[in-house]
């Protein structure tokens, strides 16, 4: 029997994390066509509605179901409106281990959104799924997404050299560039004090915030 995390969501101060739905197709395929976004990630570029839909009603529900991980759809709990996206993938469950993604929408850029929906993230999947250990992989030169591991306590483990293909834009359209990938990992042990020390510092809302 393969071992799933819960259909289930997880809300915040700010924030909800929820199972996508097909109504967050335009929003969703808005924010894989950032820049930012398409610089930093391997979505198909451009993205489509089709593209976004198919991603939303199978995709993301398979990666639950078929024991990879899970996906959530993170939202503003005032408006509702689509912030991002965080995701757990590459589980293993022997180990129990899983690496942590994060894309924020241009929109919620500089609200440290991504540090707190990671942050919820691991607190559940610690505390209420046992697990171990999280992952995350930052490319080299994407110094937002290694603000937010900074921020949530992860501690940098070292460097990929030439692991991840990332996309610059040039005159011609974008252009593959391989680039390398720091490794960060956080431990129950880790998240001690991050939560209450982002809250007395206002520190949630100190960096700008995709991957």
């Amino acid at each position: 029997m393969t071992s799933t995390f819960p259909n289930i969501s997880i809300s915040t101060e700010r924030l909800v994390l929820r199972p996508f739905e097909e109504p967050d197709t335009e929003a969703f395929a808005e924010m894989m066509n950032d820049e930012l976004v398409v610089a930093w990630t391997s979505v198909p570029h451009p993205c489509t509605e089709a593209d976004a839909r198919d991603w939303i009603t199978a995709t993301a529900p398979a990666e639950r179901t078929e024991g990879r991980g899970i996906v959530f759809a993170v939202t503003e709990f005032l408006t509702q409106r689509l912030v991002g996206v965080v995701q757990l993938r590459n589980t293993d469950w022997r180990v129990r281990s899983s690496e942590l993604a994060y894309v924020v929408a241009p929109w919620a850029r500089g609200e440290g959104y991504a540090s707190e929906a990671a942050l919820a993230t691991a607190q559940w999947v610690f505390n209420d799924q046992k697990f171990e250990r999280l992952e995350l992989r930052t490319a080299a030169d994407n110094t937002a997404a290694q603000q937010v591991a900074q921020k949530i306590g992860c501690i940098s483990e070292g460097v990929l050299r030439g692991a991840w293909i990332a996309r610059a834009r040039t005159e011609a359209g974008w252009t593959d560039v391989r680039t390398d990938v720091i490794v960060w990992s956080l431990l129950p042990e880790d998240l001690a004090g991050v939560a209450e020390e982002l809250a007395d510092t206002g520190g949630f809302a100190a960096y700008s915030d995709w991957n």
